[in-house]
């Protein structure tokens, strides 16, 4: 493929990431709004916010199947669309079960989108031989920052409905201009030597890749549930535990997809300067310490200092994960880690909700520095393994 069109479909794919990010974070930083709205207690808004982290890991394998079947790209446009409609959803319901269950609806189109675009980003990451993958994942971050940002601006002058309805309208409108791009252009080809599975020209054991792909999850599932923990209960351990604002509530998953999205353009310098292993353990390690001082300092502000530095940390582990299992089984990799990613996200609102009513926020919280500790010591024990692939 000549490199022109590489470079477009970069840039197209580039966006889809950034949309996504944007939509999602819109929606994170009207949870306070929201539960106001159900009347549910933190416990039935864990069990609420389950929908989306279920809807996701529900879609997950079949999505990698449809992008075998269809094509990443093809996918990829039809789960935004379904994505930009869910989100205006939430602010319609008035108990927990109705939030519940149209979260399940956004989350299947939030997981799909996730697994194919991934898988897109994967074809092309092989393509240009260059560890860009988290260049990808820092455009979700700053999608992310972007869209938390303004929901914070917003907050106080737009009702929720409303809000989210512009959400709708504007994902709509760049998936038609971005669209357009990924639905022209085939995914490109790899380089025989940078097929899934293969290295030389030779296939792999395939209990060996599923074995890899496997600690890969986990990892995966480690990072999720420190970003799902962020999203979800971020700015109500600002606003109920440190009584801020609801402005600076919203800021508090700012400053943290801000650092994400820092952390994320410096990924691929990373990578080529500390490999994958050394990145995974400095990652996890930096986010368990950021993370701790996020959710038991005393002030808002050095919370959001705690924020930002566990950003910093969780920033590449997804990403590695993720373009690491790609190269080893395509979008069946993708699938895979996907599913067990979001399975922390899965666990995540729940576990934290309950933890919260048996002990309190903040306590549950360092949950996240638990899980990331235990992402940087699985990087360090399984290094000899990852490090031949």
């Amino acid at each position: 493929m000549p490199g022109h069109d590489l470079t477009r479909l970069r840039i197209a794919i580039t966006v889809f990431f950034a949309l996504d990010g944007f939509i999602f974070a819109g929606w994170v930083v009207r949870i306070p709004a929201i539960k106001e709205q159900t009347d549910a207690s933190p416990s039935t808004l864990g069990l609420a916010l389950l929908g989306v982290s279920a809807g996701a890991v529900i879609t997950m394998t079949l999505t990698g199947r449809l992008c075998r079947r269809y094509g990443n790209h093809q996918v990829t446009v039809v789960c935004a669309v379904l994505l930009s409609l869910s989100v205006a959803l939430p602010p319609l319901t008035h108990s927990a079960p109705a939030l519940g269950a149209v979260l399940l609806v956004f989350g299947a189109a939030y997981g799909g989108i996730n697994v194919a675009f991934n898988s897109a980003a994967v074809d092309l990451v092989a393509a240009l031989r260059r560890p860009v993958m988290p260049s990808f994942h820092a455009a979700f971050s700053l999608g992310g920052m972007v869209g938390a940002g303004l929901g914070g601006l917003v907050a106080a002058s737009l009702s929720p409905t409303r809000h989210l309805l512009g959400l709708t309208l504007t994902g709509l409108l760049v998936t038609a201009f971005a669209g357009r791009t990924l639905l022209r252009h085939e995914p490109p080809a790899p380089p025989d030597d940078a097929r899934p599975g293969s290295r030389d020209g030779s296939r792999r054991p395939d209990t060996r890749i599923r074995g890899l792909v496997a600690v890969l999850g986990l990892i995966a599932l480690c990072t999720t549930y420190g970003e799902g923990a962020m999203a979800d209960w971020g700015a109500l351990h600002l606003k109920e535990d440190l009584d801020t604002s609801p402005g600076i509530a919203a800021v508090g998953y700012s400053c943290f997809a801000l650092a994400m999205t820092a952390g994320r353009l410096s990924g691929t310098a990373l990578l080529v300067r500390l490999g994958r292993t050394r990145t995974v353990v400095a990652g996890g390690t930096v986010a368990s310490v950021g993370m701790l001082v996020g959710s038991l300092a005393p002030s808002a502000w050095a919370a959001l200092l705690g924020f930002a530095v566990t950003g910093i940390g969780l920033a590449n582990l997804f990403p590695i994960a993720v373009e690491h299992a790609g190269s080893l089984a395509g979008p069946a990799g993708v699938a895979t880690v996907s599913t067990l990613g979001y399975g922390g996200m899965l666990l995540g609102p729940p576990a934290i909700g309950f933890m919260a009513d048996w002990f309190s926020l903040p306590t549950a919280l360092t949950s996240v520095a638990a899980l990331a500790g235990v992402a940087a010591l699985i990087g360090f024990t399984t290094r000899r393994a990852t490090a031949t692939e």
